[in-house]
């Protein structure tokens, strides 16, 4: 987490969370970044400004009517001295006031005034989150280009448990460094700038009962990757995941969905792109008719009708406005026979092949993949997934300038 020579202006809005800022803080330095302070008033209830003031080595904004520093226009040297807006935590009047546009305190009136990149990092009860109106608060601020970091699930200060919480200091310091990161391969090795990439990823789940389900042990890592290696590439990704605990990519779109059905819907509806990677791990059945009560455990045995899902890559492979088509396989057993089968008969462009079974690929942080095209093939060694994940977006890139 490399942060040095990066100044951070760090937005503290009023939340329980706030206390949270100060490890924030300390970690933010300890990566080399050189921190300042902006607090709303209401965050000044929770913690004080002489706090963040020590830890930080600078004075704690509070007000825009501070006559000392707004003399010289200090709200907008501070949003030209900021590389990045980091709001921690995010409530959701301080979100519902930037998607709004507002500036009635200094806050928001630095990030209207600022060029540098944003990001949120919401902190709220989780109905509050959860609520219609933060919800279209936060897709407005991600489609104007901010950063929503987590939040994360667990209990709360108001003693019940689900979304709402935010992410802790290691993990909101690392999404920044990957963001500044980011923007810095975007400008130097932009190999798909301008190119929109849809990716699935992870495991689909199909219903049984109100409790059980069909899955697999996809844990989504692979799908991340590629969409994290796509991000960095220049590309704009729409990741549509599958269940998986894996936090989203900063500066990727993320659209969560449960079934093969829904998993088909969303892609569709992404459509038209300029490639399509299918990394995930697609139910090929589901039970034709879903108990609407527990099933009780009666008979020994129980018999489950299972009928097909629909192939989604094959379908986005024959649309009219076709992306470049690329697929997985997961195989135990004869592996290049089933990927190239698999490669013709779904009219692809390229398949990536790995074998699965006990301690391989599934749910794995390593993997090893065979890159099949019609005239072509390259072996991927073995090696972490985000190494591979980069491997293969090059070798989609100069398959996609050949197809050209």
């Amino acid at each position: 987490m490399n942060l040095q020579h990066k100044n951070i202006l760090l937005g503290i809005s009023g939340g329980i969370a706030s206390y949270k800022a100060c490890e924030l803080v300390r970690r933010l330095r300890d990566a080399g970044a050189e921190v300042r302070v902006v607090m709303t008033d209401n965050a000044t209830r929770f913690i004080t400004p002489l706090t963040l003031q020590a830890l930080s080595g600078h004075p704690v904004r509070v007000s825009l009517w501070d006559e000392n520093h707004e003399a010289a226009m200090g709200h907008i040297e501070l949003a030209r001295w900021a590389d990045a807006i980091l709001i921690a935590p995010a409530s959701a009047d301080v979100m519902a006031r930037l998607a709004a546009g507002m500036a009635d305190d200094l806050l928001t009136t630095l990030c209207l005034a600022s060029e540098a990149p944003m990001l949120l990092a919401p902190a709220m009860n989780r109905i509050m989150w959860a609520h219609p109106a933060t919800q279209a608060n936060a897709q407005t601020l991600h489609q104007r280009g901010a950063s929503i970091l987590g939040p994360a699930a667990g209990s709360q200060a108001c003693g019940e448990t689900g979304e709402g919480r935010m992410l802790e200091a290691v993990d909101l310091v690392k999404q920044l460094a990957d963001v500044l990161a980011c923007r810095v391969d975007k400008r130097s090795a932009s190999t798909l700038h301008g190119k929109r990439v849809v990716i699935t990823a992870g495991a689909t789940r199909e219903a049984i009962d109100p409790v059980r389900f069909i899955s697999n042990r996809s844990s989504g890592r692979m799908g991340y990757a590629v969409a994290e290696a796509a991000r960095d590439a220049g590309a704009e990704v729409v990741l549509i995941s599958g269940v998986t605990h894996l936090p989203t990519p900063p500066g990727i779109r993320r659209i969560d969905v449960e079934t093969a059905l829904q998993m088909r819907t969303a892609v569709l509806q992404a459509m038209p792109c300029d490639i399509f990677i299918a990394t995930a791990a697609v139910a090929d059945y589901r039970p034709a008719d879903p108990a609407t009560q527990k099933i009780k455990k009666h008979a020994d045995t129980l018999s489950i009708e299972l009928i097909k899902n629909p192939d989604i890559l094959s379908e986005v492979a024959a649309l009219e406005r076709r992306p470049f088509s690329v697929g997985f396989a997961a195989e135990t057993e004869h592996l290049l026979e089933h990927a190239r089968d698999k490669l013709q008969r779904k009219n692809l462009d390229l398949i990536a092949a790995n074998r699965v079974g006990e301690g391989l690929a599934f749910d794995q942080l390593d993997n090893a993949l065979s890159v099949l095209w019609a005239d072509g093939q390259i072996e991927l060694a073995h090696t972490d997934k985000s190494t591979l994940a980069r491997q293969l977006i090059q070798i989609i890139t100069e398959r996609l300038e050949s197809h050209a």
